[in-house]
């Protein structure tokens, strides 16, 4: 003691007479008190070196495996007014069943006769398409009259011109037959006249030689003139060949023309036709909507809408429907640094919120109260939390998920991963480790199919 202050302890406690030291120092207590604290740290070391199955941690909520069994929302085509409604939040419906009937509140759906003078509209029009189609098919015959009668004509015409040019050959024969007559008469004449001059032919038979020249000399006129009438017969037959041409060629583009335009209204009114039968189509169908169904089996959840009078626009939500027939699935997510450890495949457990339970998440074979589960589906693209979300479906090989649980329970889930002994998950836990990276064993037949 350093003897510092001036006064001394002179008066020394006696420490037995306390209970905790008399029981302290009883030796067959000391003696179980080390047995006991070495038994306890040779359980601790047996601990340490039994496995232990490293997991991931997910929080989540009960969904639906399908989209089609999620909760939607029963919507309105068109807009309207409510007039009356068929089923009250809670109730089970039917696909098919009427929920609520609406009303037109478009001015141009107000007529209740609509439907049929749009009918009869289309049946109008139909009609207008028939008379034009008639009319082009009339127009077809006379263009086809018009060509045939022009065939006709140019074949008479070109007879014509072929019996005019065969005159022109026969006329062209005569007149070289006028010409030979007339050198042979020439040649006569001169004859007779030598031999008239020397007294050897008498004078009227001169005369007789000169008559007959002069006849040949006439009929070569005659023959030329022929001739060239012949020649003038074949240009005539020409032009009429390329007036018939030019008459029916007008005739024909006429009547085409006036096909054109008949092709022309047909489009234009079969245009027409079919609008009006997609109209007549759309006011037809418009009028089923009148009355909004459920489009699948379900409970009606919640009814957006209210009363009776109330208008909505079109798109907007009238009820929201939870299907019946659902396949749930547990939707959870993970940090990203434990992404790499999750796949599809892979078994988890669950537990569900309100749902008693007894877990050990490093040996789940001890657990009371989890359920089995497996991936199905990871997430590709972070979600806006900040994690991943994985889809778990119910395992085949495992119990059934609890009946009372309903879509939207919050759930906890735990992806089994390694078995490491417990000391390496303290010092991976004291050191702030992730759980060790690992790929799962598959099957290659299952690759290779």
């Amino acid at each position: 003691m350093l003897h510092i202050s001036k006064n001394k302890i002179k008066i020394r406690e006696d420490y037995n007479k306390f209970k905790a030291v008399k029981f302290s120092s009883d030796d067959r207590r000391y003696n179980s008190f080390n047995k006991f604290v070495i038994a306890l740290f040779i359980i601790i070391f047996i601990i340490l070196f039994l496995p232990w199955t490293q997991f991931v941690r997910g929080n989540g909520s009960i969904t639906t495996l399908r989209p089609e069994q999620r909760p939607q929302s029963i919507q309105s085509a068109i807009p309207g007014r409510i007039e009356k409604w068929y089923i009250q939040e809670g109730d089970y419906v039917q696909k098919g069943d009427t929920i609520v009937h609406i009303s037109e509140i478009k001015d141009s759906f107000f007529d209740p006769n609509l439907l049929a003078r749009t009918d009869a509209q289309v049946k109008a029009k139909g009609f207008s398409f028939e008379s034009y189609q008639n009319k082009v098919q009339a127009l077809d015959y006379q263009i086809a009259a018009l060509r045939e009668e022009r065939d006709l004509k140019l074949e008479q015409a070109e007879n014509k011109l072929l019996q005019a040019n065969l005159k022109v050959q026969s006329d062209s024969i005569n007149f070289e037959a006028s010409k030979i007559q007339l050198g042979i008469a020439e040649r006569q004449l001169e004859r007779t006249q030598t031999l008239e001059s020397e007294g050897l032919k008498a004078l009227t038979e001169l005369e007789l030689k000169k008559i007959k020249y002069q006849e040949s000399l006439a009929k070569i006129i005659s023959q030329e003139n022929k001739l060239l009438e012949s020649k003038n017969m074949v240009l005539n037959a020409q032009i009429e060949i390329t007036s018939i041409k030019a008459g029916y060629k007008d005739k024909i583009s006429k009547a085409e023309s006036e096909q054109f335009t008949a092709l022309s209204n047909q489009a234009d009114t079969e245009s027409q036709l079919y609008k009006l039968e997609n109209e007549y189509a759309n006011i037809s169908f418009r009028r089923t909507l009148k009355y909004v169904v459920a489009p699948q089996d379900g409970y009606i959840n919640r009814s957006i809408q209210q009363g009776v009078g109330e208008t909505f626009k079109e798109g907007a939500t009238i009820v929201t429907i939870m299907p019946s027939d659902i396949d749930l699935a547990v939707e959870t997510f993970v940090d990203p640094i434990d992404l790499p450890l999750i796949h599809v495949g892979e078994e988890v457990r669950i537990i569900f919120d309100g749902w008693p339970f007894i877990f050990f998440s490093g040996w789940p074979n001890l657990s009371y109260g989890t359920f089995g589960g497996e991936v199905v589906a990871i997430e590709r693209f972070i979600s806006p939390n900040g994690k991943y979300r994985v889809l778990i479906a119910p395992d085949p090989d495992e119990p059934d998920w609890p009946e009372p649980i309903r879509a939207g329970t919050g759930a906890r889930s735990f992806a089994l991963l390694n078995n490491v002994p417990v000391w390496y998950e303290l010092w991976r836990q004291i050191n702030g480790f992730p759980p060790d990276y690992y790929q799962p064993e598959v099957d290659k037949t299952t690759i290779k199919k």
